[in-house]
């Protein structure tokens, strides 16, 4: 699974963890994962827009779609604040691997690190 998915550029901290159980799971599904996303000021809410119209097609392509997009609002409990929530669904784990591993994916990730001031990303059970 890491063969391919470099962490360190990114505004979120790659989970050994997280990485380690999302490979031993690959062919279960569908998986829908949790995206909370604070943006960068000056700009990084449009690069997302840019980053989200490229990458939906290849979503789609993978056999996902995105299920949820909302604002957030500031939070009831808890600490953080984010601006931007999206559930997005595939039919397995390794369809999503394969989508972020791919030539396509790794030409437009850039959008989304230079978006992102921080992140999370999170496996759901379907």
């Amino acid at each position: 699974m890491s063969d391919g998915v470099d962490g360190s550029a990114t505004p979120e901290p790659v989970s050994q963890e997280g990485f380690a159980d999302l490979s031993s799971r690959l062919d279960e599904g569908p998986v829908t994962m949790l995206n909370l996303l604070a943006f960068k000021p000056d700009g990084g809410r449009e690069r997302y827009m840019e980053y989200g119209a490229a990458v939906v097609p290849l979503v789609e392509k993978a056999g996902g779609r995105v299920v949820f997009q909302g604002e957030a609002s500031p939070a009831l409990l808890g600490g953080a604040s984010w601006d931007l929530v999206l559930l997005v669904e595939y039919p397995t784990r390794r369809a999503f691997v394969e989508m972020i591993q791919s030539p396509e994916y790794q030409a437009i990730g850039h959008l989304r690190t230079e978006a992102l001031a921080r992140g999370e990303l999170h496996p759901l059970d379907s």
